[in-house]
């Protein structure tokens, strides 16, 4: 899901972050910039004092200091006794992973007392091979199920972060369950409505198949519409409603619902159902602000795809400028999540109190002082901010989804259900890599490049031979 940055500016922010000074811009979910250089975030959060005990934070985008300085500005008690030092290093070649598990293990006074791990890669941190650093949260002095409750965060999310004692060991502060994200124009002339409700009802919204999907896919193709702009625009929903992980009893497992999508691919392609585009790329970008062959139906994701990918592609910044105010969204056929970031605590931090402070904060709290409300709402720099789908149901349902990029719709009203849908359990950790490989080989099948049986055997021995799974 992270863009990359440029090479250049990946090795330099690499290289400062190993020399553990704290800078970056945000590289996240499509939103990506250069660093810049050894810059501090703000001096709230890294200005240095004899007083102060130092609380290492390392993350690969800017976004969790930046709430970080927020809460160092609005609790200054906390402040005045600590620092918290952001390491920043962007996912970008695979840079993030190596240089906190070498941290980690060194331990010490650098290591970090508490990070951040995405949806890629985070079953490492808190179920697979680095998870005996991860601290339960209930030492963090968090009353952490009565929290959860109260807080109402998504399933899915407390699977994700639950170690295989049964402690939770990480919680996100974004919920990222997938709808589906059309264009109301397009619904209007192919379907004669743009109701979430008709366009639902048209996908065979909540059935869990595709059925409905094709149907209403030979209907757009007769008005001259593409149903999405690529396959990868339902891999997503493939994925993440499958029964089962890709490594099963340390073992290769194809679950039948994702080699079903090399089916699902053949068959957009075959029918021209969409304009075979591959996801981040520029042509994908140009279905967003109709530029491409077909205009396209829609998209499926979570709110962050509508904030950082959809809003920034859509080729304008306020109604009847490109595609902006012609988008609204409605429940999937099938549940499932896309992405999301999980913060842990470094089990051997000196500093555990504290640390549970911040990640209370930014995870849990439900009041309207909390970075749940403040992140909802879109007033984490004040008035007027991007409003998100956050952890909390809770503060969900206190706040106002409502977004022009939507034509006014309360986006809150589809995601909070959605994120009810998505399954946790279906996660490994090695699935960035082989996600890639499996994606690549169901495009080599569809392109007409190799049979169906080759592509899965060629699948299964691209895995042997990188991570010795079979």
């Amino acid at each position: 899901m992270k863009k990359a940055l440029s090479v250049i500016s990946a090795i330099a922010l690499l290289a400062t972050s190993m020399a553990a000074t704290s800078c970056g811009k945000k590289d996240d979910e499509g939103n990506s910039s250069s660093g810049s250089g050894s810059s501090s975030s703000s001096s709230s959060s890294s200005s240095s004092s004899g007083k102060k005990e130092t609380i290492n934070l390392w993350t690969f985008t800017d976004e969790v200091p930046k709430m970080i300085d927020k809460y160092m500005e609005t609790h200054p008690d906390f402040a005045a006794k600590y620092e918290v030092v952001p390491t920043i290093i962007p996912t970008t070649d695979g840079n993030y992973q190596p240089a906190l598990d070498k941290a980690l293990q060194a331990g010490g006074k650098d290591a970090p007392d508490f990070f951040c791990a995405e949806a890629a890669f985070v079953l490492k941190y808190t179920q697979g091979d680095m998870s005996s650093y991860a601290a339960p949260y209930k030492d963090l002095g968090i009353d952490i199920d009565k929290a959860i409750s109260d807080a109402d965060i998504a399933k899915y999310s407390v699977e994700i972060g639950t170690n295989p004692s049964g402690d939770v060991v990480g919680l996100g502060y974004q919920a990222t369950g997938g709808a589906f994200i059309y264009r109301r124009s397009i619904a209007k002339d192919a379907f004669g409505s743009d109701d979430p409700k008709t366009v639902a009802e048209k996908i065979g919204a909540g059935t869990g198949k595709w059925d409905k999907f094709f149907d209403a896919a030979e209907e757009l193709k007769a008005k001259g519409y593409a149903i999405v702009s690529g396959d990868g625009d339902i891999w997503h929903a493939v994925e993440n409603s499958s029964d089962k992980g890709w490594i099963v009893d340390d073992k290769l497992t194809i679950d039948t619902k994702r080699e079903e999508f090399l089916d699902l691919s053949k068959k957009l392609k075959d029918n021209n159902y969409h304009n075979d585009t591959e996801d981040w790329s520029e042509a994908w970008k140009a279905d967003m602000r109709d530029e491409g062959e077909k205009g396209v139906l829609g998209f499926y994701g979570p709110a962050w795809l509508i904030n950082y990918t959809l809003a920034d592609n859509c080729g304008g910044s306020k109604a009847g400028e490109g595609t902006y105010g012609d988008w609204a969204v409605c429940e999937p056929n099938v549940g499932f999540f896309w992405g999301g970031t999980w913060l842990i605590a470094n089990k051997d931090s000196q500093k555990k109190e504290a640390v549970g402070e911040l990640i209370n904060w930014i995870t849990l709290d439900c009041t309207k002082d909390g970075l749940q409300y403040m992140w909802a709402n879109g007033t984490l720099n004040g008035e007027g901010g991007t409003k998100d789908c956050v952890a909390s149901g809770t503060v969900m349902a206190m706040s106002d989804g409502s977004l022009e990029f939507l034509g006014g719709q309360n986006m809150f009203d589809v995601f909070v259900p959605a994120n009810q849908f998505a399954n946790g359990k279906n996660l490994t950790q090695y699935d960035e890599k082989i996600n890639q490989k499996w994606r690549g080989q169901v495009r080599q099948y569809t392109a007409g490049n190799k049979g169906r049986d080759a592509a899965i055997k060629d699948f299964k021995q691209e895995v042997a031979d990188e991570l010795d799974i079979k």
